[in-house]
């Protein structure tokens, strides 16, 4: 029973050091300029190095910082057919 009781525990020890968030998120990105221009270049010069999840993930976060987080203040406002407001 000892034998199996030190295999489980590490597993345990190891399972809680798992980072949380990746390095390389949306919310990451937003938040680290440099970084994201960096990302930015790199997916413009080799796409197929990099990959669709990555490049997906950083037009995601150049987006987030371009128009923010919510949606407009005029996104909801009637738009009449003849132009008249």
């Amino acid at each position: 029973m000892k034998h199996l009781l030190i295999p489980i525990a590490a597993a345990l020890v190891l399972a809680g050091c798992s980072p949380s968030a990746p390095p390389d998120s949306v919310e990451a990105l937003a938040v680290n300029l440099a970084r994201l221009k960096e990302l930015r270049a790199q997916c413009k010069a080799d796409h197929e190095k990099l990959g669709d999840v990555l490049c997906n993930r950083v037009a995601q976060a150049t987006r987030r910082r371009f128009m923010g987080e919510g949606q407009s203040p005029y996104a909801n406002d009637p738009v009449s057919k003849d132009g008249a407001p």
